[in-house]
This record gives C-alpha cells, sequence and structure tokens, in this order.
C-alpha cells in the first residue's frame, strides 16, 4: 500500500518537474541595454531579440546577448616614432554597437567581434600615426595625433556595425634615456634663451645710455651756440648791471686798498 501511494505521487512529481524544466528551458530574457539572437542546431534565426523575455526551443537552441550600451578598452600600444624612438602609447577608446545590427555583426562577425574588427584596427591606427611623428614632436602635438587616430579608426571599424566612436591619449613614454635627453635638451634651450633676454637687456641699457649722451650733447651744442650767438647781449646786460665804479684792487699788502677810480684823478 505504501509503495502504492509512493508511486501514485512520485510519477506526477516527475512530470511536473520536466514539465517544468522544459518550460523554464524555452524561456530567456534580454536584459536592458543588451540585444539577442538566437541558433537553433547552428541556423541563425531570422531575428533579433530587444530586452525582454522571449522563448526558444530547449536544449537545441543557444542565445548569445550583445551589449550596445557604450563600451570601453583601454590598452597600450608599443610602437616606433618617425626618429626611431620605441615609444608606448596608453589609449582609451569608447565606441557602441548598432542596435539594430546586431544579428549582422553576429552572422557576419561573430560574438568574438572586439578581437576580431577592434583592436586590431586600433594597433594599426595608432602604429601609422605615431611612425609618422618625430619623438620630440609628438609630446607638444598630442592632441593633432589623437585627431589623426581617430580618423583612421573611422575609416577602418566598419560602421555598419559599430558608432560613437572615441579616442584619447593617456600617455606617451619613452625609454629613460631618450627622455633624459629631451629634459637636457629643454633646459638648454632655457639657458640659451635667458642668455639671449641678458643680452637684449644689456644692448638695451646701452642704447639708453647713448641716446642719453646724445641727449645731453646736442643740449650742450644748443647752449654753446646759444651764448656764442648772444655775446652782445650778454655784455648789453652785464654794462646795464655797472653801477659806474671800478672793482677795488686789494695788493700784497693788507692795508693797502687802491681804487681804479681813484688812478684817474
Amino acid at each position: 500500500m505504501g509503495e502504492f501511494i509512493n508511486s501514485k505521487f512520485f510519477v506526477p512529481a516527475i512530470v511536473i518537474a520536466v514539465a517544468l524544466a522544459a518550460f523554464f528551458g524555452c524561456c530567456f530574457t534580454i536584459d536592458p541595454g543588451y540585444q539577442g539572437v538566437v541558433t537553433t542546431l547552428g541556423k541563425l534565426s531570422e531575428s533579433q531579440y530587444d530586452p525582454g523575455l522571449h522563448f526558444k526551443f530547449p536544449v537545441i537552441s543557444r542565445v548569445d546577448k550583445f551589449d550596445v550600451r557604450t563600451k570601453k578598452i583601454e590598452g597600450t600600444a608599443n610602437t616606433y616614432t618617425s626618429d626611431i624612438q620605441s615609444s608606448e602609447i596608453k589609449f582609451n577608446v569608447t565606441y557602441n554597437v548598432k542596435r539594430d545590427n546586431v544579428r549582422n555583426l553576429y552572422r557576419n562577425v561573430g560574438i568574438m567581434y572586439e578581437d576580431i574588427e577592434i583592436k586590431p584596427k586600433i594597433y594599426d591606427a595608432i602604429k601609422d600615426v605615431i611612425g609618422s611623428w618625430q619623438a620630440q614632436e609628438l609630446v607638444s602635438n598630442r592632441d593633432s595625433a589623437r585627431t589623426q587616430v581617430l580618423a583612421k579608426l573611422a575609416k577602418k571599424i566598419n560602421k555598419k556595425y559599430f558608432e560613437n566612436i572615441t579616442f584619447e591619449i593617456l600617455g606617451i613614454d619613452y625609454s629613460d634615456n631618450f627622455e633624459n635627453s629631451i629634459e637636457a635638451k629643454v633646459v638648454a634651450e632655457q639657458k640659451a634663451q635667458e642668455a639671449v633676454n641678458v643680452t637684449k637687456q644689456i644692448e638695451e641699457k646701452a642704447k639708453q645710455k647713448v641716446i642719453t649722451a646724445e641727449a645731453e650733447a646736442k643740449a650742450m651744442e644748443i647752449t654753446a651756440n646759444a651764448l656764442l650767438k648772444n655775446q652782445q647781449l650778454i655784455k648789453y646786460e652785464a654794462v646795464k648791471k655797472w653801477d659806474g665804479k671800478y672793482p677795488q684792487v686789494v695788493g700784497g699788502n693788507s692795508n693797502m686798498l687802491i681804487g681804479l677810480g681813484d688812478l684817474n684823478k
């Protein structure tokens, strides 16, 4: 009797469990920010799946999900400049998978699209651009190099599948010897410029002295000419101021004072 009761409940329980497993095996969900594709026995479904609850064949169907939110790739590219300096370029790339074309991306490129379609083209673009710059010029023209890399990425990366591509250079590193040589060159240039500035200051002071001397000489010349041209005026002014008395002459003897006027008497 006990065995009959156990079998009576056991069989339905198995049936229910199988049914639930089949039901949940048929269900799948796509989270917000993702798109899904389904393959059944290796055949790709005719449509892609938006966020929400969906159904598929259990066991024989597979669901792959594509993140269509903004994705970021950070990495380092080791390459050479045009003057054969080894450089390490730290970069940051962001992009979006086009939401409406996920199915074709899966069919033509695959789920590993980033390693196939994105990263190799990033490194190619960086090497192309960095190889056209001399090392020292690259340091002061980083934004120009960034713009050039971005332009190449826009041409290399397939616009059918990807959009909103950005590129940033986070850092440029060279060998220690080269960086030391750059620093020494910058210091030398600064000192040379300081010397030029000092020379200009000395030259300017010398010019000021010449200008001052010329002005003083000119003033003296004007004064001398004025005095020369006005000798009669000077004599006239002296006569006007004479009181009619001759100057007194003091002899060797301190007690003798002779007036020139007395000699005329």
